[in-house]
């Protein structure tokens, strides 16, 4: 009996093959994952178990009743040979695995094989064996894996039904009772071990595949977040220095580079003595991976290096693209070609399509601030012809009536036009100046409606450095005299009002005039509407420029009633003062 549990152990070795094995198939890891497969895949998992039972069969011994000899298992049986073995193993770990269809089917395909050799205990046999499919099924539960004392437990269990199923069944029964006394044991606990076994290699390697890859997926993502701030700059000599530092310490080759289509931008680890930044590109492959943009593995020969004692054996090189377009390359150096996986390989091809989309994301951050700031420039120098021709036909009509007026006006004109035109160029403003851009406007409004236009100032003088887009109150104002105080006859006032909040500055200008209709209200500042006295182009303007700089919580506020006239406001935050 201990002879027989030996060799039966020593067939446990099959069963680690077949385990490894089974752990690079694809239908086998979809099975363990996601428990649920295809029609082909659960035909081809189920022709796998059922001849994984046959093998079984064949790598057991025959046990001869009269002679009590084991020998090796034949095409045929005689009447009084019986078969020590291993078919339980793969029925059993089908059933666990894949459930009743997969459990009973490798149990047809072993169990009928069994019976097809003969002996007499081949319907015995061969029927437990598929009953073992069922009884494995039944412990299957979908998203949960079984342990492997489980499985021990339920290969015995299912070895145990067959020795049941011998005395039972096979004749005659004194020869029955003599098989199970020699062979039953020692079935029991190796097909239970062997069990136990399978299912313990296949968690364990597919375990540490998982792991495996997420490592590479966490080390991916950490230079993902590490190189992003850098080539957010673009690339050039001192963003890809950056990087190949970093891929050099997450990645540990012999050296890593970068290069634009012409010259090496950064070279960190060894030979950087001879491979310098800022020198032309050496070698043949690297013009060809930016010619044809695909990547390569090469050789000691394909590098060409200048030095005969470069420690250089082999590298990877990867294409770097932008826009469609191959603008320079990766390059991860190793000592010889045989420290280069295809696990290294596909990392790296996939580090190129990061680093890749990473410039693009770049290109099109830039262009974007690009167009934003055209787009604020051209909003900046819209200015009103009529105010101009307005403002000229004044200073006119006062320089023989009130000379000292017209001079005053003049320069109020020549500073409000100066600084419409410093505009375009500057990004911000302190509120004081755009104030006295405001003021030099107003005198020209002031002269125009004599005595019947007052303008109030409620500012706090402490806030007067906060920064702000130019030419962004003016328009306001224009709006109120324009369109709210324009039809008054006297009485008409504006007011122009700056404080300090907890979180932030309100900037608001408000007259008394005729207000707002409801229905324009939801419109003005968010769109350029038309009316018989304006467009709303200049409030929206504002707000666009507002909302660009600030964000949406900078908006333009609009408050209008009938009978007290309109409120524009808006708040910007507030400068952090460095401490």
């Amino acid at each position: 009996m201990l002879d027989l549990l030996v060799i039966m152990l020593e067939r446990v070795g099959m069963i680690v093959a077949v385990a490894f094995i089974l752990t690079r198939l694809e239908f086998f890891k979809n099975m363990v994952h996601q428990d649920t497969l295809n029609r082909k895949q659960e035909m081809n998992a189920i022709l796998f178990f059922g001849f994984f039972g046959v093998i079984g069969t064949y790598f057991g011994v025959a046990f001869n009743t009269d002679t009590l000899h084991f020998n090796s298992v034949a095409l045929e049986l005689a009447a009084d040979e019986a078969i020590a073995n291993s078919r339980v193993i793969g029925v059993v770990v089908a059933g666990l695995l894949g459930g009743y269809k997969m459990g009973v089917g490798a149990g047809l395909i072993a169990g009928l094989h069994r019976m097809s050799l003969g002996g007499f205990t081949a319907i015995s046999c061969g029927l437990s064996t598929i009953i073992s499919g069922y009884i494995a099924s039944a412990f299957y539960r979908k998203g949960r894996h079984v342990k492997p004392l489980a499985a021990f437990g339920i290969g015995a269990m299912a070895e145990a039904v067959q020795m049941g199923l011998i005395l039972i069944i096979s004749k005659p029964f004194d020869k029955a009772l003599t098989l199970v006394q020699t062979i039953g044991i020692p079935m029991i606990l190796a097909n239970g071990i062997g069990a136990a076994i399978f299912l313990a290699i296949v968690y364990n390697v597919i375990s540490d595949q998982e792991k495996t890859t997420a490592l590479q997926a966490q080390k991916t993502l950490r230079i993902a977040d590490q190189t992003l701030g850098h080539l957010r700059q673009g690339m050039n000599h001192a963003t890809a220095l950056a990087v190949c530092n970093i891929l050099y310490r997450e990645l540990k080759p012999s050296a890593v580079a970068m290069t634009n289509k012409t010259e090496i931008l950064a070279h960190v680890g060894e030979a950087s003595d001879h491979h310098q930044a800022s020198s032309a590109i050496q070698t043949d492959v690297t013009k060809e991976v930016v010619r044809e943009g695909r990547l390569v593995v090469v050789n000691e020969d394909a590098i060409h290096c200048i030095r005969d004692d470069c420690p250089l054996g082999a590298a990877v090189i990867a294409p770097l693209e932008q826009g469609g377009k191959t603008i320079g390359t990766l390059k991860l150096y190793y000592p010889s070609e045989k420290a280069i996986t295809d696990v290294t390989v596909e990392l790296i091809s996939g580090l190129s399509s990061l680093l890749s989309n990473q410039l693009e994301i770049a290109e099109a951050n830039r262009l974007q601030q690009l167009a934003k700031d055209a787009e604020i420039k051209m909003l900046q120098a819209q200015i009103s012809p009529h105010f101009l021709f307005n403002s000229m036909n004044i200073i006119v009509s006062l320089i023989r009536t009130d000379p000292d007026q017209a001079r005053k006006l003049l320069t109020s004109l020549s500073y409000f036009l100066r600084q419409n035109l410093e505009g375009t160029t500057a990004e911000k403003v302190t509120l004081e100046q755009e104030l006295l851009h405001v003021e030099a406007y107003l005198k020209i409004e002031e002269a125009r409606f004599v005595d019947k236009l007052t303008i109030c100032y409620d500012v706090d003088k402490r806030i007067l450095g906060e920064m702000i887009p130019p030419l962004t109150l003016q328009p306001i104002v224009e709006n109120a005299i324009k369109h709210g105080i324009r039809d008054m006859e006297k009485g008409s006032v504006v007011k122009i009002l700056m404080r300090k909040l907890k979180d932030g500055i309100e900037i608001a200008v408000q007259d008394n005039g005729r207000g707002i209709p409801s229905e324009r209200l939801v419109e003005l500042g968010a769109h350029q509407i038309s009316s018989a006295t304006g467009t709303g182009v200049g409030l929206f303007n504002v707000n666009r420029r507002l909302v660009m700089t600030f964000g949406e919580q900078a908006a333009l506020q609009i408050r209008s009633d009938s009978t007290r006239g309109t409120n524009v406001f808006f708040t910007i935050p507030k400068r952090e003062v460095a401490s």
